[in-house]
């Protein structure tokens, strides 16, 4: 398989933050909004260097949305920072109604998702964002998957129009992919190509699937392995060509299994192209505090797990 090398571990929200400040020097219409959590979000420099561009809301999240959706009518491009479970749960009314439905040009950006938030616990560990983002009509759900991705990302929905839903984390993990990469919404990246099982992995978990494979190909299996760095659009093509060469699929993320990427993964082969489908993911229930190790172990998501699915899911395969 391709050697896929760690330049140095970095957490994604300061790939958000340090594209936000490129978005300030060469986008005038770029404005940040922040809900008492700048430093957290990694926007001071942003505040700093922009300070008519920057509006701190406050605890005040669903005014947030609405001041960021009024925003976009007068041509600008508003940013919404805060943590996942501040930037859906307790604003999906006015996501719904004021961005969503009436196709604002507003960016949500949520930091802080996942079990990998660590020892603040259940209370802040969003599981769900996705899937309740993702089932919003006109909403565009982006997951990268290190430094460089989320960077990249940030950067390009800012050239993006229509709502988009932008989730990154707190923990600092591998920083992988390319400096330089062209992030392009909707298209699915083949990280290694195989031909016995199709490994489809998003945000955190694309690290662990590259580990997972070469764990795999050790013991003589061919994996594929997909980065969805897109939920939503989700490119369809790119997995129904996967799945027709290796014939079975496993999904791995960090997020609920009902309404993830798995649960997109499974409706779309049930309808176009049926094959077993093992899913790592959390299984109905809430997170808890602790590390974010012990958590990644105690809810089935790390290397260990993708490999026990991939022999699961093996083992169903038609031959």
């Amino acid at each position: 398989m391709k050697d896929y090398i760690d330049s140095g571990s970095k957490d994604t929200r300061s790939g958000f933050g340090e594209a936000m400040n490129e978005l300030g020097r060469s986008n005038p219409d770029v404005i940040a909004l922040c809900a008492d959590l700048t430093p957290s979000m990694k926007l001071e420099a942003f505040a700093r260097d922009y300070p008519e561009r920057f509006i701190e809301t406050g605890i005040a999240e669903a005014n947030m949305i609405c001041i960021a959706a009024g925003l976009t009518i007068g041509g600008k491009i508003p940013f919404t920072a805060t943590f996942a479970n501040f930037s859906t749960g307790r604003v999906y009314d006015q996501i719904r109604q004021s961005v969503a439905y009436s196709k604002k040009n507003v960016k949500i950006c949520a930091s802080h998702a996942g079990v990998t938030l660590g020892e603040d616990g259940a209370t802040h560990q969003n599981i769900e964002d996705l899937g309740m983002m993702k089932m919003l009509p006109n909403m565009t759900v982006i997951n990268p998957c290190d430094f460089n991705q989320t960077k990249a990302a940030t950067l390009a929905v800012a050239s993006y129009e229509g709502p988009v839903y932008l989730r990154f984390g707190r923990p600092k993990v591998p920083n992988f992919t390319s400096s330089d990469q062209k992030f392009e919404i909707g298209k699915a990246l083949i990280l290694n190509e195989g031909v016995d099982v199709t490994i489809i992995a998003t945000g955190h978990l694309v690290w662990k699937s590259l580990e997972a494979c070469r764990i795999l190909e050790e013991q003589g299996i061919s994996s594929e392995v997909i980065n969805i760095h897109t939920i939503k659009p989700l490119d369809e093509e790119a997995v129904l060509a996967s799945a027709g060469k290796t014939g079975c699929v496993v999904t791995a993320e960090e997020h609920q299994r009902n309404g993830g990427l798995g649960d997109s993964i499974a409706q779309l082969l049930s309808r176009k192209f049926p094959v077993p489908v093992e899913m790592v993911a959390i299984d109905d229930v809430f997170g808890e505090s602790g590390t974010p190790e012990e958590l990644l172990e105690k809810f089935g998501l790390e290397t260990i797990d993708v490999v026990k699915a991939v022999k699961a899911v093996l083992s169903r395969k038609k031959t």
